[in-house]
C-alpha cells in the first residue's frame, strides 16, 4: 500500500472527462523488466530494458526499486558514484533514504517524499537507508528515474529539489475509482511541484479494481505507463499489462488505465506511473553514470571523475570502478543517433 493516500478519493478535484473528440491513445509495445540488483545489493526491476531510447526520449533509465521487506541488518544502499548530463528524480513510495552529495547537499526522504537532482556539469552522490532502519529493517519501495537534458542544460550547476509527500498535488479520477498522485507536470489545469528543464509529467496513479482512468495528456508528449503491482490493461485497444510491465503508447491526447476487476489478495488495486516527456530529439552517447551528446563527451566526463573535477568527498578518496558503470550494458558511443 503506497504511504500517500486518502479515505476518500470523492473528497479531491477531478480530472475532467475526454472531450468528445479526444484521440485516446493506442498501445505500441508491452515489455516485462528484468530483475537484478543495484548499488550494495538491493533489488530492482530494470523498468526500460529493451526499449529503443527513440521511444523513451526524454527518459533513459528506470529502477523500480523494491518492493522488499527488509528484514534486520538487510537494508542496502549505494556507495558513492558520480553523475553528469542528467536528472535523477528518486521517489519514494515506502520508506526512508538518505542521501548526500559533494557540493555538501543532501537530507532525507521518506514515504511519498521525492529527491530530484539534476547533476548537470557533475555531481559525486551517495543514497543509503539511514542507520536506524538498518537496525530495525523494515518496507523499502520506490523508484529512480533518469531524465535527459538538452545539450544546452547539459552544464547546468548542480542543483536539488526534495518535494516532500504533501506536496504532490492528489486528484481523483472522473468517477473517482483512481487516485492521482501528480509529482511533475500539468494536468487537467493541476500542476505537480517538480520543477523540469525538460518539459514532462510524472502521474503516480491507484486505480479500483474495474476502474477506468482517462488522464489527459499533451499530444506533443509521449506516453509511458509502468506497473507497479496488480494487474488491469492500458490504451484504448485494451492491452494488458501486470505488475513490472511498461506500456509505450503512441500518439493523441488520451492515457486510458483500467484496473482489471480481479485483483490478487496482495495487490488490492492496479498502481501505475505514468510518465511522458517532449523528446528532445539529440544524439545520445551514455556509459553507466554518465549521458552526454558524443561518446567524447563519455569519455571526458570520465577523465573529469578520476581527476577530481567532479568534486571530492570529505574523509575519503574515490578510486576504484566506477559504479553503476553497466546499467544497461551500453558503451560509449553505442545509442548515438
Amino acid at each position: 500500500m503506497p504511504a500517500v493516500t486518502v479515505e476518500d478519493t470523492t473528497t479531491l478535484p477531478r480530472v475532467p472527462l475526454p472531450a468528445p473528440r479526444t484521440v485516446r491513445r493506442r498501445t505500441r509495445s508491452v515489455t516485462t523488466a528484468p530483475s537484478g540488483f543495484e548499488g550494495e545489493g538491493f533489488p530492482v526491476r530494470r523498468a526500460f530494458a529493451g526499449v529503443d531510447l527513440r521511444a523513451l526520449d526524454p527518459f533513459i533509465h528506470m529502477d523500480q526499486m523494491g518492493e522488499v521487506e527488509y528484514a534486520s541488518g538487510e537494508p542496502k544502499g549505494t556507495s558513492w558514484h558520480p553523475h553528469r548530463g542528467f536528472e535523477t528524480v528518486t521517489y519514494l513510495i515506502d520508506g526512508t533514504f538518505e542521501h548526500a552529495d559533494s557540493h555538501g547537499g543532501g537530507g532525507t526522504i521518506s514515504n511519498g517524499d521525492t529527491q530530484w537532482m539534476t547533476a548537470g556539469g557533475g555531481v559525486l552522490h551517495i543514497e543509503r537507508p539511514p542507520e536506524q532502519l538498518v537496525v530495525s529493517g523494515g518496507l523499502f519501495h520506490g523508484l529512480q528515474l533518469w531524465v535527459n537534458l538538452p545539450r544546452a542544460q547539459k552544464w547546468v550547476e548542480p542543483r536539488y529539489q526534495d518535494l516532500r509527500a504533501k506536496e504532490s498535488v492528489l486528484l481523483a479520477s472522473a468517477d473517482a475509482g483512481a487516485l492521482l498522485r501528480v509529482i511533475a507536470g500539468e494536468i487537467g489545469g493541476h500542476t505537480g511541484p517538480g520543477s523540469t528543464y525538460t518539459p514532462m509529467a510524472m502521474v503516480h496513479a491507484t486505480v479500483a479494481p474495474g476502474a477506468t482512468l482517462d488522464l489527459p495528456w499533451r499530444p506533443d508528449f509521449n506516453a509511458l505507463v509502468y506497473v507497479l503491482s496488480g494487474a488491469g490493461s492500458v490504451g484504448i485497444d485494451g492491452a494488458p499489462v501486470r505488475t513490472g510491465q511498461l506500456a509505450v503508447l503512441g500518439p493523441g491526447d488520451t492515457v486510458t488505465v483500467r484496473g482489471a476487476v480481479h485483483q490478487e489478495s496482495r495487490t488490492p488495486a492496479l498502481d501505475v506511473v505514468v510518465l511522458g516527456g517532449r523528446p528532445i530529439n539529440e544524439p545520445i552517447a551514455m556509459y553507466g553514470p554518465f549521458v552526454m551528446n558524443t561518446a567524447d563527451e563519455v569519455r571526458d566526463a570520465f577523465e573529469d571523475f578520476r581527476a577530481g573535477r567532479l568534486g571530492s568527498i570529505p574523509a575519503q578518496r574515490v578510486e576504484g570502478p566506477v559504479p553503476h558503470a553497466a546499467v544497461r550494458g551500453e558503451t560509449a558511443g553505442d545509442d548515438e543517433r
